[in-house]
């Protein structure tokens, strides 16, 4: 007989955070940080159904931010959103 088991456990865990290598110019991590917030952000709008570039706008992206409780993105981490949905096709 299956059993249903409710949860309020998110369904999506990130993986346990590592320490970044030392050594690195500072750009070098700022990219880094904004291609891991892009990518957030892009998973989290295609598991909401947003799977056009043209329907995921700064607005949508920034109430998606808000959403995983993170800061507001910028315009070029917005940017990046969409490329990433775009080129994930």
């Amino acid at each position: 007989m299956a059993v249903a088991v409710v949860t309020t456990e998110p369904l999506h865990m990130s993986p346990p955070k590592k320490p970044l290598p030392a050594g690195r110019p500072r750009e070098w991590y700022v990219s880094h940080n904004r291609r891991l917030k892009a990518m957030r952000l892009a998973i989290a709008l295609l598991d909401t159904g947003v799977y056009q570039p043209s329907s995921a706008d700064n607005a949508r992206i920034r109430v998606a931010a808000d959403r995983l409780a993170i800061h507001p993105p910028s315009d070029t981490t917005c940017r990046m959103v969409r490329a990433l949905i775009r080129y994930g096709r």
